[in-house]
């Protein structure tokens, strides 16, 4: 891929992730201050940098806790900022959790809880109910990530397995007011799905997970499999008194991101269409699909002239097959990679807006009609590496790894195909 081109894919992205930037998605997003303390909690990748920019936006005294992704952390003037392990969750983020718990205890009707919540958040907030341990926990988030589900079928099942997630931990902090500004990593925007729901409770229950667990085949460990069983109390419902005075505002998406690429795009002389911000499926077909679009429009012309940026978001899955190393991005360019073999005018990048894939650390990688020719010169086979999940391996041989490290937001997936 020649360097313009691949400078061209880069600037899409940096544009989507500004669009994402805390300060940006705080303006006019603030609550009115309250009569009594202003408590600020958060948990995600872009947590840090989101309370960073409360606490200059806010202008008045506060005190709280937000938990980040080891690596993600930002100073903070009065907010503590501890950091934890993802995706899945440690003793780290256990006793940052408690010590969100203990802070909520306590308050009044005059006091305001701030909540700053990302994607990510799900497993830096780590509180196993009671019978069950952080171990099983672990247990838990390792079968969710292998099994390939969607994201709201997993936190279908977290939800259920948790002493915070389901709207408990705003439910803690009742009578206090709770504001809950959200950056939304998840398909659709739906708020209580965006780290599970900590503070935004949602009509998912017990049944709904039980329903997930059997329409995408997951194999939960048998202590998490026996405590679902045993019909434990459903989250609490949206209904509940307890939340009549809280507010919902999801601050930042995928969406406004793809639309501020898709501007640039134009600026730059190139037409650029989106086929959804919340494409969901296993990363390799949703890849199959794309290319199969990619090449009608290369050789037909259709549905979209040349030339054309294609953009898409949303969160697909990778259903682990191998031990390789690669996220749902990699993985996607590299079924995409080989889809498009020995195809000319075109070039892509696939991309996780928080800067890294998976557990990683790229965010994704590049990838052209000569990609995959290009691995197999130097010994890699990509249709191989593909097969055990190894997309990671396969693009740094061939030095196409993009790694612009925290990039302090999280919308989701960002991919851009660039078709002349």
């Amino acid at each position: 891929m020649d360097t313009a081109t691949r400078a061209f894919l880069t600037d899409l992205f940096e544009a989507a992730v500004a669009a994402a930037d805390p300060a940006e998605a705080l303006r006019g997003q603030l609550p009115q201050k309250p009569k009594g303390r202003t408590i600020v909690i958060g948990a995600g990748k872009g947590a840090a940098q989101l309370a960073a920019a409360f606490e200059t936006a806010w202008g008045a005294p506060v005190e709280g806790i937000v938990v980040t992704r080891y690596g993600y952390a930002v100073p903070c003037q009065h907010l503590e900022v501890i950091e934890a392990s993802h995706p899945v969750p440690d003793q780290a983020g256990a006793h940052a959790t408690q010590k969100v718990l203990t802070l909520l205890q306590g308050l009044s009707e005059d006091d305001l809880v701030v909540s700053l919540i990302t994607g990510g958040g799900s497993a830096l907030l780590a509180a196993p109910p009671e019978g069950l341990t952080l171990e099983d926990e672990q247990a838990l988030n390792r079968a969710l990530l292998a099994s390939g589900a969607p994201i709201g079928a997993m936190n279908a099942v977290r939800k259920q397995v948790s002493r915070i997630k389901g709207g408990r931990l705003a439910a803690v902090a009742a009578p206090a007011r709770v504001v809950s500004l959200i950056v939304s990593d998840v398909p659709g925007d739906a708020p209580s799905e965006v780290a599970s729901g900590p503070t935004v409770p949602s009509r998912s229950g017990r049944a709904e997970a039980m329903a997930a667990i059997r329409t995408y085949g997951i194999v939960l460990p048998e202590c998490i499999q026996a405590f679902l069983d045993s019909a434990p109390e459903d989250a609490p419902s949206p209904d509940d008194e307890r939340f009549a005075r809280n507010e919902v505002r999801v601050i930042a998406s995928a969406a406004r991101s793809l639309e501020a690429a898709a501007r640039l795009s134009e600026v730059r002389g190139i037409p650029a269409v989106i086929l959804s911000d919340a494409m969901e499926g296993e990363a390799r077909e949703v890849a199959r699909v794309q290319a199969a679009i990619a090449r009608e429009v290369l050789r037909h012309g259709r549905p979209f002239p040349k030339p054309v940026l294609i953009l898409s978001g949303g969160e697909t899955t990778v259903t682990l097959r191998g031990t390789g190393r690669g996220g749902r991005n990699s993985e996607f360019l590299l079924s995409f990679a080989l889809e498009m073999e020995g195809w000319d005018g075109v070039a892509a990048l696939a991309a996780d807006t928080d800067g890294i894939d998976g557990s990683e650390d790229n965010a994704g990688a590049f990838a052209d009609g000569a990609t995959a020719g290009e691995m197999r010169a130097v010994g890699c086979d990509p249709a191989e590496a593909l097969s055990r999940n190894d997309a990671y391996t396969a693009f740094d041989a061939v030095e196409l790894i993009f790694a612009p490290g925290p990039t302090g937001t999280n919308v989701n997936d960002f991919r851009a195909i660039l078709l002349r």
